[in-house]
């Protein structure tokens, strides 16, 4: 049973939750930048899994929203745990290949598509013209990056882990959208997220943590579980309630507007004029759906 507070939103105010999510998710790349030398993905990855499902499975506790564990669909809940575990391992490591700024942009690039698909195909949902426009916008602009030589390393490797990370977005979204019809959005991120970290747990078994002693390395896991994660999904819990499913993938398109704009100016990544382009396209794309938003405010589905 949902709590008081898991109301659905409005329209408009359910895409400004996961406008605010993909903002915070914009930094992740940029913060990984920072770990000491000798650090692993893998681990990066599992760690912002299980700091974040500590973190919202208190909050479950605390407001007493989890319920019993026999009321859950296990298969869906294990399904998006998979997916979030996969995005895990295939972005941090696309990002290591890649740079900051393509493998964000690759990946949540890739990932409109996807959900589209996924939401027409298991929710009926039909996609907008508005919403085609935008995905247009931002395939081509994903392409263009990926074509775009100069000083950015494009690692083909790299590019299709974005892909991957992309498509388990798509896929991930999916499954929390059904789940958040039964139950409230604290307790369905903290059963997704905390049974993603316990399917990635043995990556830590075999790994070097030493450089996780380091200082640096302790600020970077809390960012990543604390903002990146519990703070980040518990918006886009919220905003997904009334969001489609192919919607708020592609309003997700503010992640890579944040990572480029880190990378460039934080991490003095380079990139040409056919890169700065197709970041224009996507940027676009995201612009569609936001003025869309602003004309039909009480419209609950793009």
């Amino acid at each position: 049973m949902q709590s008081p507070d898991s109301k659905p939103h409005t329209a408009l105010g359910g895409h400004w939750f996961v406008l605010g999510a993909a903002l915070l998710w914009g930094t992740t790349g940029t913060a990984q930048a920072f770990a000491p030398a000798g650090f692993d993905p893998k681990v990066i990855g599992a760690l912002r899994l299980l700091v974040g499902g500590i973190v919202l499975l208190g909050l479950c506790l605390y407001r007493r929203e989890l319920g019993r564990l026999r009321d859950w669909q296990w298969p869906p809940v294990l399904l998006a745990a998979a997916f979030t575990a996969s995005y895990q391992l295939c972005f941090f490591a696309a990002v290591a290949k890649t740079g900051v700024a393509v493998g964000t942009i690759v990946g949540i690039g890739s990932a409109p598509i996807a959900g589209g698909l996924l939401g027409l195909i298991f929710r009926g949902e039909q996609p907008s013209r508005r919403w085609l426009l935008a995905t247009l916008l931002a395939i081509i602009g994903c392409s263009l990056l990926s074509l775009s030589g100069g000083e950015i390393a494009i690692d083909p490797l790299g590019i299709l882990l974005a892909v991957g990370a992309g498509v388990s977005y798509a896929a991930y979204t999916l499954m929390i959208k059904g789940l958040l019809e039964k139950h409230s959005p604290n307790a369905v991120m903290a059963v997704v997220v905390c049974v993603g970290a316990l399917l990635l747990s043995p990556v830590l078994a075999n790994c070097t943590l030493d450089w996780l002693l380091q200082p640096r390395a302790i600020g970077v896991v809390l960012h990543l579980g604390v903002a990146t994660m519990a703070l980040s999904y518990w918006l886009f819990a919220r905003g997904l309630q009334t969001v489609p499913v192919g919607t708020a993938v592609t309003l997700s398109l503010a992640e890579p507007m944040t990572a480029a704009t880190l990378g460039i100016l934080i991490l003095g990544e380079h990139l040409n004029p056919q890169a700065f382009f197709g970041i224009s396209l996507i940027l676009a794309g995201l612009v569609v759906l936001v003025l869309k938003r602003r004309a039909t405010p009480r419209q609950v589905a793009a």
